[in-house]
């Protein structure tokens, strides 16, 4: 789960077979948890888009995605009580297996997150020759998408994005009770943005239903069964897509797991974050005084930990170049706990602040404002996360309750605490209905579900990929001990990746739960 505002040959022979079955694909789970309409509209909507099909087609030029990539769209319905209602059009692209026809296993699809991330760099990964994906591409179509709301599906959006972007913003930590109300007010503010621009998407940006996308599309793929793997917010998707369609899929790996607890769906989950990062923070920083001599940042963790108050206390007074205040740091800094590829380049701008050079922390970490496209990419981004994890869920809609959990837990946690609360307060003034939670569990037909998870994540904490291994029956659990980077299927570890690959070629998975040595650590 982004947190942007503080702020990855052979199917057209055996298609019409594949196609015709996944027309019969059963919904049995469906009802349990949709309701008997909507049920009943996701196979409509699955039955066109297997007589459909997808019409590939080389990419629009400005997409980026150059030949052989192939791009294409798949209709859903904006309500799935309603499928001959309202319509939009989901973007999706596949770089085709490379192996033999007889090597082919079907489509795998990809969602790295979010909510709001794009999946359509997923098929690079063939084009590139990824060496950790090599003979899994010569097995699978790499299929990504963008989902409802996203990029080029139906893009909602709640303010300017030269605005959303723009800083120096006021700092997340708040002095005064005047503070409080002004971020509140910012946070309504952004709520009533959300509708008046989207208003008629809202009620319907929902993880049901984007599982539901999902399984059109892979109808639309002329695939009976889905093969998937999601990382992040990407986990969650596949709990409730394995929820609601446990008999439509044939492999899945969940990567850095969100708690699929009724109970932490969203506001829980946002909280526990606060307490990881502060943990993978000060690893980070720990890892910083062990290379005292190429950084000069402190050689302790507390001497680091004291050099970020005072570039903090700095920025506060005035911001870095105009631009770069507390919350624009902590948007930079935050990079650091959740990707170890990114502890040398924040610690190298960093070092080079200490040393007298502001530039290079100016450059990363305040905002283009002349990056239209990448600005509008970014508003949008958080316009969904926040649009799903608001619709997915009943969120507390009492401010003391608001002020109590986060000046609580800002006394220990001080680093993404209330720039996290900040972030998902227009949540407690939406205005589209708040949905129950999926209660995530097994159905008939499940097939093992691959669960892979580093220890010390900061964004979906380790207690996550253990709900979801109790709530998966039969699913396998690697375990990543000492280490917190968050997305580990695409990191380089020996115990890891020939399972991974294992799994999709084959299917089989250990006898027994896994712990793995971590991932080389970072050099400077």
């Amino acid at each position: 789960m982004r947190r942007s505002a503080v702020l990855g040959s052979a199917g057209t022979l055996i298609a019409g077979t594949l196609m015709a079955t996944a027309l019969a694909a059963p919904a049995s789970a469906q009802s349990r948890h949709d309701s008997d309409d909507e049920a009943r509209g996701a196979a409509v909507a699955a039955a066109r888009a297997a007589k459909a099909g997808i019409d590939w087609q080389d990419c629009p030029a400005d997409w980026g995605f150059d030949k052989p990539i192939q791009c294409g769209w798949v209709t859903v319905p904006v309500d799935y009580a309603k499928p001959n209602g309202k319509q939009i059009k989901l973007a999706v692209d596949r770089a085709r297996s490379t192996g033999t026809p007889q090597e082919r296993q079907g489509s795998l699809v990809y969602n790295p997150g979010g909510p709001g991330a794009s999946g359509m760099r997923f098929p690079r990964r063939v084009t590139t020759k990824a060496a950790l994906w090599v003979n899994t591409a010569k097995a699978y179509d790499f299929v990504g998408f963008d989902p409802r709301g996203v990029g080029h599906s139906a893009p909602i959006s709640c303010v300017d994005p030269t605005e959303f972007v723009k800083g120096p913003k006021a700092d997340p930590v708040p002095d005064s009770e005047a503070d409080k109300l002004a971020q509140r007010k910012l946070a309504a503010e952004y709520a009533k943005g959300c509708a008046e621009k989207s208003g008629d998407m809202l009620p319907y940006m929902t993880t049901r239903n984007t599982a539901r996308d999902l399984d059109v599309i892979r109808a639309a793929l002329g695939d009976k069964k889905l093969n998937y793997i999601g990382v992040s917010y990407g986990t969650y998707l596949g709990a409730v897509y394995g929820t609601l369609y446990p008999d439509h899929v044939r492999r899945m790996i969940v990567d850095s797991v969100v708690n699929p607890s009724k109970k932490e769906i969203w506001y829980g989950a946002n909280l526990n974050q606060d307490i990881a990062f502060e943990g993978r923070l000060k690893d980070w920083m720990t890892w910083v005084a062990q290379h005292d001599d190429a950084y000069h940042l402190g050689k302790t963790l507390a001497e680091v930990q004291q050099q970020w108050t005072t570039l903090r206390a700095a920025a506060k007074k005035a911001p870095l170049g105009g631009k770069v205040g507390p919350a624009e740091l902590i948007g930079f800094f935050q990079n650091a706990p959740y990707y170890d590829s990114m502890w040398v380049p924040v610690a190298e701008a960093w070092s080079a602040y200490a040393a007298g050079d502001p530039q290079p922390l100016i450059d990363s970490a305040a905002a283009d404002l002349t990056d239209t496209a990448g600005n509008a990419s970014a508003e949008n981004g958080n316009a969904v996360y926040t649009a799903v994890e608001c619709a997915d869920s009943p969120w507390p809609t009492s401010w003391k309750k608001w002020d109590r959990d986060n000046s609580r837990l800002h006394e220990q946690y001080p680093f993404m605490t209330w720039a996290n609360a900040w972030m998902n307060l227009p949540c407690a003034t939406w205005a589209a209905p708040h949905q129950r939670a999926t209660d995530v569990k097994t159905g008939k037909g499940l097939p093992p579900v691959l669960i892979v998870q580093s220890e010390r994540d900061a964004a979906t904490p380790y207690a996550g990929a253990v709900e979801l291994h109790q709530r998966f029956k039969g699913s396998r659990l690697i375990t990543e001990k000492d280490a917190g980077s968050h997305g580990v299927t695409n990191l380089v570890n020996a115990c890891i990746n020939p399972r991974v690959e294992t799994y999709l070629l084959t299917g089989k998975v250990d006898s027994a739960d896994v712990t793995c040595e971590p991932h080389a650590t970072p050099k400077p």
